[in-house]
């Protein structure tokens, strides 16, 4: 027989048992969706994760207080390090920046009128708008002058102008925040969620009036704590330029001999490691859903050796006839192909859909990745390939008399 022959013979007995071929692919079928989903889920995971990095703005870089060391032991208090006379300082000491914007946040009570929601309020410095690419939707910005004066004037995101006032404009009303009266100067464009803040969500105010007028805001013995500084640099080639001239800095400033009190990120290492928890991620994801794939490969030869059995008699006769065994080798193992082939084709379908509905209904951009789409098909047929041998090759040294005789 040759090959044709065997295709057709193959595709004709499989479909004259559909059910049982339908319950062999079955296995094949949700390992390929499983797979072909988790992979996407992942990769849509990270084009997700690194969109949100890279609305934190261009060449910018991360000052946080405490070493890397501290703060990777998850303690509970956060090191009180940096203050806003370190930002100053920078702003004016380090030639590779072109912003340096300071930030103190934490929770408060806003309210207008009969409404209030407790949002995250926000001190920073006029610098905050250019170095995170925000932008104002109307009004203005937090100004030098208010900053100097404590001024009690506020800008406020977008969901929260929703929230507070409908459609009734925003500015010039005043809204208490943490019990204290504030003039709302500026509305911000919505841009999502950054680094854990929703600034769409949040009221922003000047860093001073924070420290001096809103209740819970604590100053260390050096000036105005902050949360972290974030720094803009000239460009992506002076980066390194800038974290270098910048450590020193603080290193003089703090009186360091020893370990840094503070770290310093930049977008690209922020992005090479969320890259390395997303790919590790998906592939653990992966190989627990290729597990199926194992589950379904030896569903089909289970199912190839009950057919072994059942065709005693058509092999006998076969072989009686002058085929060889080679002609039942390759019969049993393009049936196994086929029947990997075609869950894998089906399963692809149902992972591709998946993989769009999740898209559909969650943050997550689809991640349909054509590598593991063709490299999984080809995992299907090798699972049916390998483990079709074993009941082929029973089928295949069956004697005919023997067969005959027990069929």
């Amino acid at each position: 027989m040759n090959l044709q022959e065997s295709l057709t013979m193959a595709t004709k007995t499989l479909a004259a048992n559909r059910l049982r071929s339908a319950l062999t692919m079955l296995g094949i079928i949700i390992g390929n969706a499983s797979v072909i989903t988790m992979v996407g889920l992942g990769e849509g995971a990270q084009r997700f994760v690194n969109a949100e990095l890279e609305t934190l703005g261009p060449n910018v870089l991360f000052i946080v207080p405490g070493s890397r060391e501290t703060r990777q032991l998850g303690s509970l208090e956060v090191p009180r390090t940096l203050v806003l006379a370190d930002a100053e300082a920078i702003a004016q000491q380090v030639p590779a920046v072109t912003g340096v914007a300071a930030e103190s946040s934490g929770r408060q009570l806003v309210t207008f009128r009969n409404r209030n929601t407790n949002v995250n309020a926000v001190g920073t410095t006029p610098a905050f708008l250019t170095v995170r690419s925000f932008e104002i939707a109307n009004g203005r910005f937090i100004s030098d002058l208010d900053v100097s004066r404590s001024a009690q004037v506020a800008v406020i995101g977008g969901t929260l102008r929703e929230r507070l006032f409908d459609d009734q404009p925003a500015l010039g009303q005043q809204i208490r925040v943490g019990g204290i009266t504030f003039d709302v100067v500026g509305v911000l464009e919505k841009k999502g969620s950054n680094l854990g803040l929703d600034y769409d969500d949040a009221v922003l105010v000047p860093l001073t009036t924070k420290a001096n007028r809103l209740a819970g805001a604590e100053r260390s013995p050096y000036g105005i704590d902050v949360s972290f500084i974030t720094v803009s640099a000239r460009d992506r080639a002076s980066m390194a330029t800038a974290e270098f001239q910048i450590t020193n800095l603080l290193r003089l400033r703090h009186n360091i001999r020893d370990e840094d009190d503070f770290s310093i990120s930049s977008q690209d290492s922020l992005l090479t490691i969320a890259n390395t928890i997303t790919g590790a991620l998906t592939l653990m994801l992966a190989a627990i859903a290729g597990i199926s794939l194992f589950v379904g490969g030896i569903g089909i030869m289970n199912i190839m050796l009950v057919s072994v059995r059942e065709r005693t008699q058509e092999i006998g006769l076969r072989k009686a006839i002058g085929a060889s065994q080679s002609d039942i080798l390759g019969q049993f193992l393009i049936e196994a192909i086929i029947l990997s082939i075609a869950g894998g084709i089906i399963g692809t379908a149902l992972g591709v859909s998946g993989i769009l509905l999740i898209g559909a209904i969650t943050p997550f951009e689809a991640g349909l990745s054509v590598g593991a789409i063709v490299v999984t098909v080809t995992i299907s047929g090798g699972i049916g390939l390998f483990f079709g041998v074993f009941p082929a090759r029973q089928a295949a040294k069956l004697d005919p008399i023997v067969a005959l005789r027990t069929a």
